[in-house]
């Protein structure tokens, strides 16, 4: 090192120990002048050293060729250490870290099953149109946890109203494999065929595992053993529901999207059925998706029966919101004829304006009219039932025809083609006496202006 640098060096050095022993005790007797000379020119020649280190290493680089090696492989370690020094990974969480990356990458080579995941919802494209007319209606409202539910009638197992999930639900605690331990619609006509030539069924139901099982006959278990061709399970119509697929008798088994009969996953959580049928052709969705369409289904619908396989009781399946309703008239022959549709399938969350995903398909109807009639206009009108303070249902059903309105216009309606109003519950279409009448009366018009 030059004699330049050097007293540059010890310059630097006896500033700074002056300053920082100017609080010192004053007695102490030291050199400081040859001690700071002394320690600078050790720390001096170890710089020197040190460079000179550095020049011989990389002219060996440049004749071995293995300097770009170095540099390349320094490049690469530069960002992993300054995301260390950035969020403070200890070398214990960046090994835990690179373990998590291997059981990944072994996981996307087959070595280990991933983890499963959830379906990707598309309602976008959901076609399910319920029926106008409410059969049978039982959302839960106001069961006792542990009774029998008591709009239904038993058919076979045990069968109790339940909380569940932070809702009120129909559980079934053992029911037989034979398929007719369940539940029936508790109503007068039990014995009859009560279910008409149109018609749509929906419920949700809860699976824990991936072989839960939930079968609908579309006939009554108890009341219309007539129909039964006969006693024994092969012969009686069903449908049949896992998580991710649905069957029937003479009816082929059809999955969910992205899922086939080699793949079990299951993520435990509720599904939405939903049943169509149409004097002799049968549609079955699982939430946004149809799974079954059968031109032909070759016998008549009589009943309703709900049932679920659980031979040990160790695992329990759960129901809730099912519905059963009257087809009509196609929605648009209903608005040519009366100048305004009704539809009971635009769904709200309990006392919100927050729009259910199966409500989708009779809105993306009313979107797919208007936008092959570019004459319609609507007036998107909200109805509810008289639970409730007259008020706030009437601001209930203000926000709610809005919400439907800011769904259709996402959806490419332009907004100068729809207005929205509430009506609250002055203007029931029935009584709100029964669940039924309450589930009619909530409802959603759209008149012609």
């Amino acid at each position: 090192m030059n004699q330049k640098m050097k007293s540059y060096f010890s310059f630097l050095m006896v500033a700074f120990v002056i300053i920082s022993l100017q609080e010192a005790n004053g007695q102490v007797k030291v050199d400081l002048g040859k001690k700071i000379e002394r320690e600078a020119d050790k720390r001096a020649n170890k710089q020197a050293d040190k460079a000179i280190d550095n020049t011989f290493d990389a002219a060996e680089d440049a004749i071995s060729g293995s300097g770009s090696d170095k540099k390349e492989k320094s490049d690469k370690a530069t960002p992993e250490s300054k995301t260390s020094e950035k969020t403070g990974t200890s070398s214990k969480e960046e090994a835990n870290n690179s373990s998590d990356s291997q059981k990944q990458a072994s996981n996307e080579n087959g070595a280990e099953p991933q983890e499963p995941q959830k379906p990707v919802l598309t309602w976008a494209k959901y076609d399910f149109v319920p029926g106008t007319e409410i059969i049978f209606e039982d959302n839960q409202e106001g069961e006792q946890n542990g009774e029998f539910p008591s709009k239904w009638d038993l058919s076979g197992g045990t069968i109790e109203n339940a909380n569940f999930d932070g809702q009120n639900v129909i559980m079934f605690r053992k029911c037989n494999i034979n398929g007719t331990d369940g539940i029936i619609p508790l109503l007068k006509n039990a014995k009859e065929d009560y279910l008409p030539e149109e018609f749509t069924i929906e419920f949700d139901a809860y699976f824990e595992k991936y072989n839960n099982t939930y079968r609908v006959l579309l006939l009554d278990a108890k009341n219309q053993p007539k129909l039964i061709p006969e006693n024994s399970v092969s012969n009686r119509h069903y449908l049949r529901f896992n998580q991710n697929s649905a069957d029937g008798k003479d009816i082929a088994k059809t999955f969910y999207p992205g899922f086939s009969d080699a793949d079990t996953r299951s993520t435990p959580g509720w599904r939405h059925f939903a049943i169509s049928f149409n004097k002799r052709a049968l549609k079955v969705y699982i939430d946004d998706a149809r799974v079954l369409n059968v031109p032909n289904l070759e016998y008549n619908p009589s009943g309703f029966t709900l049932a679920f396989h659980n031979t040990t009781g160790t695992n329990a399946g759960y129901v809730k919101n099912i519905r059963i309703a009257k087809g009509a008239v196609p929605l648009y022959d209903k608005f040519l004829t009366d100048g305004k549709f009704v539809t009971t399938g635009i769904k709200f969350d309990v006392n919100k304006s927050t729009i259910k995903p199966e409500s989708m398909g009779t809105i993306n109807y009313v979107v797919k009219m208007m936008t092959e009639h570019p004459e319609l206009n609507f007036s998107v009108e909200g109805h509810t039932d008289s639970d409730g303070e007259d008020a706030a249902n009437q601001k209930l059903s203000e926000a709610r025809a809005q919400s439907v309105l800011n769904e259709m216009t996402k959806l490419g309606i332009a907004a100068s083609r729809l207005t929205s109003k509430g009506h609250g519950e002055t203007k029931p279409m029935a009584g709100n006496d029964t669940p039924e009448g309450k589930a009619q009366n909530r409802r959603v018009e759209f008149v012609k202006f």
